[in-house]
């Protein structure tokens, strides 16, 4: 079995959680919209299709049930993945931080290897993250962003006091986005970077910095 990979968003685990369950609904100041993040929209409807591209890509798959069964907060997972996007791409501006599409294929052919071709890659980034195939690069382009933010920051993701120290980048730019969500959906915490208690099932907090040992036989 392939070991769970270690990434750099797995170690700020506590950013990734989700929201709660969404619905057709807006809020009355901004009706349609899931939330509001910089001024602009996130509305339902795009949340909503991101999830219906993993459901379909899951639905293809092999263990269709199992996957969709242990999926059922998709539509969570993907509000929460689209704020936080948002949130780490003002960070990296702030700090000078581009990524190009270059670094992001580089990025992509790594972890393939890690999982042993494009096939088995694929399977575990719908398995373990709920990404569709063309939802890869969007995941990949975050995985060379948060160590750049980290590197242009002097951190080292390594370690406690560089996971805080991102951890308080993000936070400055999650609060200057001033993030207004659809109570409906909760309310964002600028500083557990959190919306609702829901986290999705890939993420693990990270306590020590030892080598993950593999799961199963």
């Amino acid at each position: 079995m392939h070991r769970r990979p270690r990434t750099a968003l797995a170690v700020l685990a506590a950013t990734l959680v989700a929201a709660p369950l969404l619905s057709a609904c807006g809020n009355q100041a901004h009706p349609g919209a899931a939330a509001v993040v910089g001024g602009e929209r996130i509305e339902v409807s795009a949340v909503q299709a991101r999830a219906a591209d993993v459901r379909t890509a899951q639905e293809s798959a092999p263990q269709a049930a199992q996957l969709v069964n242990k999926s059922g907060q998709l539509n969570r997972a993907k509000l929460h993945g689209m704020i936080f996007g948002r949130i780490l791409d003002r960070a990296a501006a702030d700090a000078g931080v581009t990524v190009t599409r270059k670094e992001i294929q580089e990025m992509r052919r790594a972890s393939r290897a890690q999982q042993g071709g494009e096939e088995q890659f694929e399977a575990m980034m719908l398995q373990q993250r709920w990404v569709a195939p063309e939802q890869i690069d969007a995941d990949m382009r975050q995985e060379v962003q948060l160590p750049k933010l980290a590197r242009a920051l002097g951190a080292d993701l390594g370690t406690p006091a560089g996971q805080q120290a991102v951890g308080e980048a993000l936070t400055e730019a999650s609060e200057a986005l001033d993030i207004d969500v659809n109570p409906r959906f909760g309310t964002w915490d600028d500083q557990k970077m959190q919306l609702g208690s829901y986290s999705a099932p890939w993420i693990t907090q990270v306590t020590e910095f030892a080598p993950e040992e593999p799961t199963g036989a």
